[in-house]
């Protein structure tokens, strides 16, 4: 990427985690996304574009409204769930740096919580593939998921006790983010061991990721207006997003090897040739985990250690914060808060501009990464 031109997030925000805010989805996401441009130094009439999430419910039009931004040229929305997080910055690079759009805020707000939960019973069917699934009981993301997962403990002889060892990781880091939900609250194997079945014999309470009321934002915009700005410089050195044939969001059982993650080593591929980095030049991954052995899989997928290697990986030390690889360094979405991956991104301009609770000392790359969709981003 030497010479190319680069945007840059020039600025972050956020709500307060909770459970229930009190507040409208859309009052959350204005309160997000006001932070995230005073951060910057800017004002709403300099932004001219948005992202979110296509499951977010709230109007381009009416946030504008609602934070005084005086007129949208780029407005995009990414699908695929957490599973696209990432690619929200691949969105907003794309707008500055075509001039499609000067500075772009991407945001996420919801009351996941408070509102409408994730597995709860909807009027109708959103999709007409979920009646291949509904009938044999998969109505919740942790039923449908603990299928895909269980493959990878059959072929690598794991336990749900080692997916605890995540876990406990998870909830170390969140111990000491003031930002996080469970902020002085770790805990040990046995309290993971001892937290309820949700799917037996493979998913405990906690392996399972937050249900959380809040909003975070970020600005994007060139490399060229953001070295004018107040922030030290955070740049998107790459990101992408792999969505491969036969693949699928929720139900991914159709890939040849399923204890693999074949989107996320697509991605891992490109981001490393579009840099020319390679795992060892990353100095903090946040990765998403709506369940722990997706860290897991990801750890594997982007080349941290090879197939059937993340048990021990974690086991020894490698992820802490003075590991060979600090992995959600606040907590990640187990212990911080579940805003869609998105707080992870905030996370990982903390750790570049060094104001991270869990500071990571010399932090000069940073992936944030999902299945489907990663970024790099980098500071001098």
């Amino acid at each position: 990427m030497a010479g190319a031109r680069r945007a840059a997030v020039v600025g972050i925000g956020q709500t307060e985690f909770s459970k229930n805010s009190g507040r409208s989805e859309l009052r959350l996401a204005a309160e997000a996304v006001r932070a995230a441009i005073a951060d910057a130094g800017l004002t709403p009439a300099d932004i001219d574009g948005t992202v979110t999430f296509t499951q977010d419910t709230n109007d381009e039009l009416a946030l504008a409204r609602a934070v005084g931004i005086e007129e949208i040229r780029w407005a995009s929305r990414t699908p695929f769930g957490g599973g696209g997080a990432s690619a929200t910055v691949e969105h907003a690079a794309a707008a500055v740096l075509s001039g499609m759009a000067n500075a772009v805020v991407v945001y996420r707000a919801f009351n996941e919580r408070s509102g409408h939960r994730f597995g709860q019973p909807k009027e109708q069917v959103t999709s007409p593939a979920y009646n291949f699934y509904f009938p044999y009981g998969l109505d919740a993301p942790t039923k449908i998921y603990a299928l895909w997962f269980q493959r990878y403990m059959h072929v690598y002889g794991l336990t749900n006790a080692d997916f605890g060892l995540y876990s406990v990781v998870a909830r170390r880091h969140a111990a000491t983010n003031p930002n996080a939900w469970f902020h002085g609250r770790p805990i040990t194997l046995a309290d993971h061991q001892n937290s309820r079945w949700i799917v037996e014999p493979i998913l405990r309470l906690l392996d399972c990721c937050q249900e959380s009321d809040g909003g975070v934002a970020l600005v994007v915009t060139t490399e060229e207006r953001a070295r004018d700005l107040r922030q030290k410089l955070v740049t998107i050195e790459a990101a992408t997003q792999s969505n491969l044939i036969g693949g699928d969001v929720m139900f991914n059982y159709y890939h040849p090897d399923i204890a693999r993650f074949p989107e996320a080593e697509h991605s891992a591929r490109t981001l490393y040739q579009q840099t020319g980095l390679s795992p060892d030049d990353i100095d903090v991954a946040l990765l998403y985990e709506n369940f722990s052995p997706i860290v897991f899989y990801l750890l594997e997928a982007y080349g941290f250690c090879g197939p059937g290697e993340a048990r021990d990986f974690i086991a020894d030390g490698n992820i802490g914060l003075d590991g060979k690889i600090p992995v959600n360094t606040h907590g990640g979405l187990l212990g911080e808060a579940y805003i869609h991956g998105v707080n992870n991104i905030l996370e990982a301009v903390r750790q570049l501009r060094g104001t991270a609770a869990n500071q990571v000392p010399d932090a000069r790359r940073v992936l944030a990464a999902t299945g489907r969709s990663a970024v790099i981003l980098g500071t001098e």
